[in-house]
């Protein structure tokens, strides 16, 4: 989340910056910086009576060695009514933090200067594309009807175990799915990222810790019993591993990779384009985390864009990369890029990756800091990107690899199927 001194130090920059995403924040920030007044005037209150009931204590204690208890009674009948104006002032500090709190989660991340205005997903700019499209026969097939012509996932098993939105993946299919979390997982790690097997459910704070509470609550799958969420994505889990930490400067960056699958309840979608394995209920994804000093997230973000073209290229799928307006803008997000790949059966474009630089909004909410070189405590910046989300690229592979005679595995996987053909 935001910070409070800095919405005042930069109050008009951004409420302009927010209005790329759609959000009015002007009224918003004046009861941000109301409340905050508030909560600074009644914590000056509570000081100066602890501080005048602490000093009492003491003349109480020196009245009575002298034997002036007279005096000494009124002091303390003074100090009972200060301690009864402390526990009322306690009370009242309590409520308007948790008001000024409530009222920061509300406020999205400001928009890097790069994101573009926009009101949605057709407002986002193309800043890159590469690989080239195939030419499909007539009889080419969806990935849906491939999976069923060679027995790959079978979508109403999933219904009968559990409901829509959760395929279960057979044979080949299987192990292509195998293959592709393997090689995700050893090309991140070839890139210095260390890898986490991390818990499948989080508690709250994980869910504030990272934005997707309370902004998500209602796409999250809650354990009531437990209060426990299921994690929507790995970077939740992961990034939590360091909240509340604060690091040696030199420790930074930080880079994690993991796997874990996903889960999304997706309320309210619906129509051709969710079906298959183009929006599921519960899909697997590796994950990359950075935590990086102020000063060089932005050239890790460009580093992280570069990590994923290398997979895609080495998957030799057509590929472009978005930069997403303040519209289509994540809430946590200063600036994200969004790579698609290229669905030649359904002739449309399937994201498979975000990669996205937080700034310091998640540290904040983490309280993950780091002493910088001027012994300073800072909050660090953070970043994520997927790298890579299965279903969209099983969709794309099963698509855009189909022959008359099979579908061909792409040949840097090969080592990890054992097979180079679903026939």
């Amino acid at each position: 989340m935001l910070q409070v001194q800095e919405i005042r130090e930069h109050k008009e920059i951004y409420i302009a910056a927010l209005a790329k995403r759609g959000v009015a924040a002007e009224a918003l920030f004046e009861d941000v910086l109301k409340a905050d007044e508030e909560r600074r005037s009644t914590q000056l209150q509570l000081d100066e009576t602890l501080a005048q009931s602490n000093t009492f204590s003491k003349e109480i204690g020196k009245l009575y060695q002298s034997g002036e208890t007279q005096k000494a009674n009124l002091l303390k009948e003074k100090t009972t009514q200060l301690k009864e104006t402390s526990k009322e002032l306690t009370d009242k500090l309590t409520a308007v933090s948790d008001r000024l709190q409530q009222l920061l989660y509300t406020i999205p991340n400001i928009p890097n200067e790069l994101v573009p205005a926009g009101t949605d997903e057709n407002d986002n700019e193309e800043v890159f594309r590469e690989g080239d499209i195939p030419s499909l026969d007539s009889e080419a097939l969806p990935h849906w009807e491939l999976a069923k012509k060679y027995d790959l996932i079978d979508f109403e098993l999933g219904v009968k175990i559990t409901g829509a939105g959760f395929p279960v993946y057979k044979g080949k299919g299987a192990r292509l799915q195998r293959a592709l979390i393997a090689y995700f997982l050893d090309k991140n790690t070839a890139a210095g990222y260390t890898e986490y097997q991390v818990p499948h459910l989080v508690n709250e704070a994980s869910g504030f810790g990272t934005g997707q509470l309370p902004d998500k609550e209602g796409q999250m799958y809650h354990v009531g019993l437990d209060d426990l969420y299921l994690i929507p994505t790995a970077e939740v889990p992961v990034t939590n591993l360091f909240r509340g930490d604060l690091l040696a400067h030199n420790v930074l960056p930080i880079t994690c990779t993991g796997y874990t699958p996903c889960f999304r309840r997706e309320a309210g979608s619906y129509g051709a384009h969710v079906r298959g394995l183009n929006r599921l209920h519960q899909f697997d994804k590796v994950e990359i985390v950075r935590i990086e000093h102020p000063d060089a997230s932005y050239a890790a973000l460009d580093g992280m864009v570069e990590h994923v073209k290398e997979i895609l290229r080495e998957l030799e799928l057509p590929y472009r990369i978005l930069r997403l307006c303040g519209g289509d803008l994540g809430f946590t997000s200063a600036l994200t890029y969004d790579f698609e790949v290229f669905s030649t059966a359904q002739d449309r474009w399937l994201e498979i990756s975000s990669v996205s630089n937080f700034e310091t909004y998640q540290a904040n909410r983490l309280k993950l800091r780091f002493k910088d070189t001027d012994g300073q405590n800072k909050l660090v910046h953070t970043l994520n990107g997927s790298a890579l989300a299965l279903p969209r690229v099983l969709a794309g592979i099963l698509e855009n690899y189909q022959t008359p005679s099979g579908i061909k595995i792409p040949k840097v996987l090969i080592p990890y199927c054992g097979f180079d053909t679903i026939d």
